[in-house]
């Protein structure tokens, strides 16, 4: 057994303490957050926010789940979305870096600074707006929740910094064996860029998960509604009934908005919290892409 200088477990120690720390300070607002979704609202009033509930109630879940069915519609709207977006925004960035990555290509670096200025520079919302509902038709379809967020130059460099670290060699003997460019992405270049392609997913997945806006500018049909907007129109709805009963003066129990805010933000970030352990080896090895040769 190799024994250790007092230095190296001097720096272990206050590495271990480091990272517990960094970890806690992460943790701490999912508790509080968890915390005031099960707070009684008077209390949260009374009291503000605790890491431990002063009066435990679960009224803020049963009002946002009195209507499962719509829940899980608007669940499933996000999954499909977050499906179909990532796997085709992950395969369309890879063909890009591909042949970005590709010394052979003759104008690549003239594609790379047009992608480049597209994350520098954008049109803006209002000309977008004109091009997916006037020229695309795409108002109140699930293609305007999946277009806007397809692709991301950053995506696209990370995948092309990692496919150029893939031995050329590798790619020359695939060609020497008769694969053509579309084999060799296929067969070749995607096993061997899992970590970096999982990376931009799970990016790719979280953009799609979290995103509300789209649905507001595109979507009208409720039925249609990602979970992020469900939940967002929801609460703007409560709100807008307190307001309207405390201004009517008619006195009616009060809807539990503060803790229906907390209870959504938890309904909201369970499935990204179950998902994240899964591929973490992958995400961690796809951040250090290109550490090593700078």
């Amino acid at each position: 057994m190799i024994r250790q200088s007092k230095d190296e477990i001097a720096f272990k120690i206050i590495g271990y303490v480091y990272i517990i720390i960094i970890a806690m300070l992460c943790l701490l607002p999912f508790i509080l957050i968890l915390s005031a979704s099960l707070t009684e609202e008077s209390a949260i009033f009374k009291h503000g926010y605790n890491f431990i509930p002063k009066v435990f109630s679960v009224e803020a879940y049963e009002i946002l789940l009195k209507v499962p069915g719509e829940i899980i519609r608007a669940f499933g709207v996000t999954i499909i979305v977050a499906t179909v977006g990532t796997a085709g925004s992950v395969f369309v960035s890879a063909m890009c870096a591909y042949a970005l990555s590709n010394k052979k290509f003759k104008y690549r670096n003239k594609f790379s600074l047009i992608i480049y200025l597209t994350s520098v520079f954008s049109g803006g919302l209002i000309p977008l707006y004109i091009l997916m509902v006037r020229y695309l038709h795409l108002k109140n379809s699930l293609l305007a929740l999946v277009l806007p967020l397809f692709l991301s130059a950053w995506n696209i460099f990370l995948l092309r910094i990692f496919m150029g670290e893939i031995p050329q060699s590798i790619l020359e003997s695939a060609k020497i064996d008769g694969a053509n460019e579309f084999t060799i992405f296929i067969r070749i270049v995607i096993p061997l860029s899992i970590p970096a392609m999982v990376t931009i997913g799970l990016f790719q997945a979280l953009y799609y998960w979290n995103d509300w806006m789209q649905a507001m500018l595109y979507i009208n049909d409720k039925f249609l509604y990602p979970i992020q907007y469900y939940l967002y129109s929801m609460l703007n709805s409560f709100q807008s009934i307190n307001t309207a009963v405390m201004s009517s003066g008619v006195v009616i129990p009060r809807i539990p908005t503060e803790s229906i805010k907390m209870a959504i933000t938890v309904i909201a970030i369970i499935p990204t919290v179950i998902l994240f352990p899964f591929i973490q080896r992958f995400f961690v090895k796809g951040l250090t892409v290109g550490a090593i040769k700078g």
